[in-house]
């Protein structure tokens, strides 16, 4: 196969912070005792001399993650643009996915535009001039591979997403508030540009999971109607079942600032629950409402309160991982704010969801993985920047110790103490 006129690499050795994704951080599987910021007092001992529980840094699921996107990183700067096809095509027509049901072709294709990426994310934080050419080298590179696959539909949805990711950053957190017009016509830019690739696959086979997972995405930066999009990630979430996340964004498209309304966004929940019950009986319903009740308050009046706690013990019953313990817990613990009920009683439907962090805990939380109640605190928000992955990860282990043991308040208040573990929870006399 003839070499692109504009090499890849060639192209990511001239940008900045052309760096390694998934960085991972020291694994670490301990008993030793974790602490947070509280003042000993006559009735509160201090958490750290009373309160131990396994951290992890690292789950199961974070390392398949990371092997994925660093084998696509890979495929891509050996410029193996074929290879790395037939790796998605295969993956995709498999369905395989991580033990928490992220699709293995979605991670390949993270990790392939990975470089190109974060390199505008660097030169943008950095506060490079709009108009410098670094700023889409790196997408045209991407640009002048599809010229020796205009007919690969896997290559041609890649670059697809490098341009909505690019798209993101141009609109997202850290630039200008509010955005100026360039920024704005720079996001809107890369959109369309996605857009007219995508639009080159409406011929390709209707059963590709991936390819609808692009097209969905598009939906992110624009409105359209409820039913389209509705009916669109219906599709989506048929093809790829197993896979939480569409139902999560299928959710945020349902309100009304998107391009739904409350009343969409209580037909979905409810018609996703139906369509996938044989795999999480209630969850579906969860899902949908899941990311709605963090961003929109007003959500909190239409979302029934005991489908949404029975989805949760359907989706540990369904994904009874750690990972999956923590996720729920730390999103009824802090992305719902039940930290700050502190034993008061829930007076609001967002409230009442927030207690089950109590028998999430008590009942499933074995080991504490820091990075997802890290990000429980950001709202689960994948735009937002991660300085030092470090300090980020330290406030997450601090955060979920802090609520831990306002969990177990009463019985640390009477001298007891409380060791978690893989094996179970255990408790003492101090």
């Amino acid at each position: 196969m003839p070499r692109p006129s504009f090499p890849f690499m060639e192209i990511l050795s001239r940008l900045p912070a052309a760096f390694a994704i998934g960085q991972k951080p020291r694994r670490e599987a301990s008993g030793l005792p974790i602490g947070a910021p509280r003042a000993a007092s006559a009735d509160w001992p201090r958490p750290e001399e009373c309160l131990s529980i396994s951290v992890r840094t690292e789950s199961e699921e974070d390392a398949a993650c990371s092997a994925l996107q660093e084998e696509g990183q890979f495929l891509a700067r050996q410029e193996r643009w074929q290879e790395l096809s037939e790796r998605l095509a295969a993956a995709d027509a498999a369905s395989h996915s991580t033990p928490c049901g992220m699709p293995e072709a979605e991670l390949l294709a993270y990790g392939a535009r990975a470089d190109v990426v974060n390199a505008v994310e660097h030169a943008l934080s950095d506060g490079a001039p709009w108009d410098q050419r670094q700023l889409i080298d790196g997408i045209m590179a991407l640009e002048a591979i599809r010229k020796d696959h205009r007919s690969d539909p896997y290559l041609t949805a890649l670059i697809a997403f490098a341009h909505i990711d690019i798209g993101w950053l141009w609109r997202g957190p850290g630039l200008e508030e509010p955005p100026s017009r360039v920024h704005l016509r720079r996001c809107a830019a890369h959109f369309e540009r996605a857009r007219v690739l995508l639009a080159k696959l409406s011929d390709q086979p209707s059963d590709s999971a991936f390819l609808a997972a692009a097209d969905c995405s598009l939906f992110s930066a624009q409105k359209a109607g409820t039913l389209h999009v509705a009916d669109a990630y219906a599709r989506l979430i048929d093809l790829a079942p197993r896979n939480h996340r569409p139902m999560r964004a299928l959710g945020l498209q349902m309100l009304p600032r998107c391009s739904g309304s409350y009343a969409a966004l209580e037909l979905e929940a409810r018609r996703t629950a139906a369509r996938t019950e044989d795999i999480w009986g209630a969850g579906g319903y969860t899902w949908v409402y899941f990311d709605a009740l963090t961003t929109d308050p007003e959500a909190s009046g239409h979302v029934d309160t005991k489908f949404f706690v029975d989805g949760l013990r359907d989706i540990l019953n369904h994904v009874p991982s750690q990972a999956m313990a923590n996720l729920l817990s730390a999103y009824c613990a802090v992305a719902l704010g039940g930290a700050q009920l502190n034993g008061k009683s829930a007076r609001t439907p967002r409230e009442e969801i927030a207690t089950a962090a109590d028998w999430l805990i008590r009942d499933h939380l074995r080991e504490v993985h820091p990075l997802i109640w890290a990000h429980a605190g950001q709202g689960f928000d994948n735009n937002a920047r991660v300085k030092s992955l470090r300090r980020f990860s330290a406030r997450g282990q601090a955060q979920a110790t802090e609520f831990i043991a306002q969990i177990f308040r009463e019985e640390l208040s009477r001298g007891q103490k409380i060791a978690i573990s893989p094996d179970g929870l255990h408790m003492s006399a101090g």
